[in-house]
């Protein structure tokens, strides 16, 4: 039973934050805002038709577990992770309820794995880092393909974004991340990370019809590099993304996402092609869909309700892959994004 149950939604009206809420709601929960910004939550209250407000920052712990009293889970939309992310981990571990995350930040994800996986197995609860179009959208897809395998010689995942039009919070969390990593880039090689001062190569994709053969920028780094290859077996992972995409995100003028729907959704269309491989025979999954930033809501909001409805398979700092059916899980996402599985 979820009915009725309370969801704090931290950065709950930042661009993100707005889906998740509509998510909340949707799906029979009770959205309680949260974040830094009272002025902006009560706004959104307001608009929300008087939804909860309870203002908190990550640096007031007894704030933060008054903002998380009764609630039955937190998801955190509020970047940059590296700052946002443990103490709210925190706050939900001392209130025994599951913690999500949106987090693209390879190393926010890459922090919550390392600091928390002992601590949250031994309490028996449930942290889900980077449960967003990167991070859960891709470990689920490349979870579902490789199906029956126990382990694959290699796993692709090409990015085509018809453009990436990035928010305020995108905006701000590369910034951290450029700053942690001193200018260099991070590349994901051999079961390892490590940074490089080269430039990351490109090179030809053949994305499924109608896209064809799409430049792509190789070893371009995103969350799916921490949640997928934590508990799958894969020798060699890769991930790609187009071109024209990539110097939109870069391009200090590109603007920020414009709503074309009474959904508030952006005209951005993407398709994510994962390929895995071993001893010759090979397995695709394709996903198809209207702006990532919108879909990463049902995928947060669908996380918590199974995890609500005691649909898991383990505890603890648990990537998507690992923690639920990923085949059910991707049809359940049905109509927000469009999956195909084959061999």
């Amino acid at each position: 039973m979820v009915a009725g149950q309370m969801v704090v939604v931290y950065g709950a009206y930042g661009h993100t934050g707005r889906f998740v809420v509509a998510q909340v709601r949707e799906r029979g929960f009770v959205p309680v805002l949260s974040g830094r910004d009272t002025e902006k939550l009560k706004a959104l209250a307001v608009s929300a038709h008087g939804l909860e407000v309870r203002p908190a920052t990550v640096d007031d712990p007894d704030v933060l577990d008054r903002a998380l009293s009764g609630a039955a889970a937190v998801i955190n939309c509020a970047g940059p992770f590296a700052t946002t992310a443990a103490p709210l981990i925190e706050a939900a571990l001392r209130a025994g309820i599951p913690y999500v995350d949106v987090a693209g930040e390879v190393e926010a994800s890459l922090d919550t794995f390392a600091h928390f996986s002992d601590r949250a197995a031994a309490a028996g609860a449930v942290v889900v880092p980077a449960m967003a179009f990167y991070g859960g959208l891709g470990d689920l897809l490349v979870t579902a393909a490789m199906g029956d395998w126990e382990s694959a010689d290699e796993a692709h995942i090409a990015y085509a974004l018809d453009s990436w039009h990035p928010t305020a919070g995108t905006r701000a969390a590369s910034a951290v991340s450029r700053a942690r990593r001193g200018g260099r880039r991070l590349r994901f090689a051999e079961g390892r990370m490590e940074y490089r001062d080269d430039s990351a190569p490109t090179l030809d994709w053949v994305f499924p019809d109608p896209l064809g053969a799409r430049t792509v920028i190789g070893e371009f780094l995103t969350a799916d590099v921490v949640t997928a290859p934590a508990h799958l077996s894969v020798a060699e992972f890769s991930t790609y993304m187009t071109v024209d995409a990539v110097r939109d995100v870069l391009a200090p003028d590109s603007p920020a996402p414009v709503a074309v729907d009474e959904d508030g959704r952006s005209a951005q269309t993407f398709l994510v092609d994962v390929v895995v491989r071993s001893g010759g025979r090979e397995r695709r999954a394709v996903a198809r869909g209207q702006d990532i930033y919108a879909v990463s809501a049902p995928l947060a909001v669908e996380a918590v309700h199974r995890v609500l409805t005691g649909r898991t398979r383990t505890l603890g700092v648990a990537p998507a892959g690992a923690l639920f059916d990923a085949p059910d899980f991707l049809r359940a996402l049905a109509p927000h994004i469009s999956v195909e599985l084959g061999e």
